[in-house]
């Protein structure tokens, strides 16, 4: 257990022992949610991790196709 600082901006710096074994890179991102009182961060999987995964005539960009995929995240933790 570490104990952090929440500064007036609502950050909080994650010690890097958990960064690491949780695989969080520079620039990943991440899923907030409250749960009985907890607060809960996990990592999120970015969409183009699953590029070439999924057959499709749809041309849509890398941005726009992250883009979605965070905003339907967002409304699964809602």
């Amino acid at each position: 257990m570490y104990i952090v600082t929440v500064t007036s901006q609502g950050q909080i710096t994650i010690p890097a022992k958990i960064r690491r074994q949780l695989g969080f890179g520079k620039s990943k991102k991440a899923l907030v949610s409250e749960q009985r009182g907890k607060i809960v961060i996990e990592p999120s999987r970015d969409i183009l991790d699953l590029q070439g995964a999924f057959k499709t005539d749809k041309k849509i960009s890398p941005k726009t196709a992250r883009q979605k995929f965070e905003e339907y995240l967002a409304s699964r933790t809602k």
